[in-house]
């Protein structure tokens, strides 16, 4: 396959670009990363993604996916030769695919109001739902890992991929908040998985570099001001 058959649009610092490149990545998947931080509904997007407008493109001989879940599942089926990403079993399946609607429906959601809430209480209001949701991922991961590292088992799989693209940005809101979310007192499976999860050599890769993402946020705040 030609390295232009497929093209990813994204950022480096989106959590959905992320998850999108983990997929790529782990299937081996020769692809072009169009990486534009100031990414303004450029030509390209406008053409692959007219609906939405909006990053994650992936363009697979011209023919666009669009939406990081979708994504993911896309490139899982696309190359089913190599290592699968979902898992076989249709329950299962299903099953990963309700946490992952609950991980960006219900969860991850709060992390971005959190970042940018002001109000002592609402700060104290939303790092409380965040995590209780956490010890709820927690359970389910002890379910759906029966005892192995990953959810997807013994390798990432795709709850990894979903979850573990939020990690950068969970770590971040940490510091601007002063407050730990993901704890290792309350949730101990949880904060080892995403220990195991951001050492391994194909998400170091890839995930963002917690400081570095601080930086990039401080200084979108600043131009945020500006205006």
């Amino acid at each position: 396959m030609a390295l232009n058959d497929v093209k990813l649009l994204g950022t480096w610092v989106c959590p959905y670009v992320n998850r999108a490149q983990l997929a790529l990545k782990l299937k081996s998947i020769d692809h072009e990363f169009i990486d534009d931080i100031h990414f303004k509904k450029n030509e390209m997007l406008l053409k692959y993604n007219p609906v939405h407008k909006k990053i994650p493109v992936l363009v697979h001989g011209d023919k666009p996916v669009c939406e990081s879940l979708i994504i993911v599942e896309y490139v899982d089926n696309a190359w089913p030769n190599s290592r699968s990403i979902l898992p076989s079993d249709a329950y299962e399946r299903a099953l990963a695919r309700f946490w992952a609607a609950y991980i960006d429906e219900k969860w991850f959601l709060l992390v971005k109001v959190l970042r940018e809430a002001e109000d002592i209480e609402e700060r104290a209001s939303l790092a409380q739902k965040i995590s209780e949701g956490l010890v709820v991922l927690e359970e389910a991961f002890v379910r759906i890992s029966k005892g192995e590292t990953y959810f997807g088992g013994k390798s990432i799989g795709y709850l990894d991929i979903i979850l573990g693209s939020c990690l950068a940005w969970l770590r971040v809101t940490e510091k601007i908040v002063q407050v730990n979310l993901l704890d290792q007192a309350k949730t101990p499976k949880l904060a080892k998985w995403a220990d195991s999860f951001c050492s391994d050599d194909d998400v170091k890769d890839i995930l963002p570099d917690t400081q570095k993402l601080l930086e990039f946020y401080k200084q979108v705040q600043v131009w945020m001001k500006a205006k």
